[in-house]
């Protein structure tokens, strides 16, 4: 009798419906995370309080995590890839530079805004423990890179952009007074509309001497 189906993951055996069970194990503690992590922030929210939320037992998170540092970097992560989709989405082929690249940050602005308190704990968490880097890790800075990069290239073929301009240091330069623009949301209650025209006002200035 072939008992081969009885436990190879690939047929639906025993092993695939424990790495299915563990998947689900791993969202409910993300989903659980979240909530908490928004609503108390990273330091109030305890592994016993994740759990609780979670209908799960301690173990479980730890079976999952390895510390709530490491739960928070994947919720961080999963965020970042949400973002990332957002600003692909927003790309706007047709739109001069500037105004591609606004309608970038503006999408970005438009995801922060709606969970402030988490982008508030992940600042709090990269000054006091690293968080591979400044709000995620450095893959999502990279694949940011990326998106400016190709702005940039379109604006430099259709000679809006002075030939001699460097794409990479462009793009990081755009990208690092728009982060820089979210400590005025999180400390000195600027409004997104507020943050939109400083990141208006930041990429003209950029762009301005690099006009062909």
């Amino acid at each position: 009798m072939n008992m081969v189906s009885s436990i190879d993951p690939e047929v639906g055996g025993p092993t695939s419906l424990r790495a299915q069970s563990k998947l689900k194990t791993r969202r409910r503690v993300l989903d659980a995370a979240r909530r908490l992590f928004m609503g108390r922030g990273y330091e109030a929210a305890t592994i016993r309080d994740i759990a609780s939320e979670a209908g799960l037992s301690t173990g479980a998170v730890f079976a999952s995590f390895v510390d709530k540092t490491d739960l928070f970097n994947a919720v961080m992560a999963e965020d970042f890839q949400r973002l990332m989709e957002d600003l692909r989405k927003a790309d706007a082929p047709d739109a001069t530079v500037e105004d591609a690249v606004l309608t970038l940050f503006k999408a970005g602005y438009a995801f922060h805004f709606r969970q402030l308190p988490l982008l508030q704990a992940a600042v709090s968490l990269s000054w006091s423990h690293g968080l591979g880097g400044e709000f995620g890790d450095r893959m999502s800075y990279n694949l940011a890179m990326d998106i400016l990069s190709t702005i940039l290239t379109r604006g430099l073929e259709r000679g809006e952009l002075v030939p001699e301009t460097d794409l990479r240091l462009t793009a990081e330069v755009l990208w690092d007074p728009y982060v820089a623009n979210y400590r005025r949301a999180l400390f000195d209650n600027w409004t997104e509309e507020q943050l939109i025209e400083r990141s208006r006002a930041q990429i003209h200035l950029v762009l301005q001497g690099l006009k062909a």
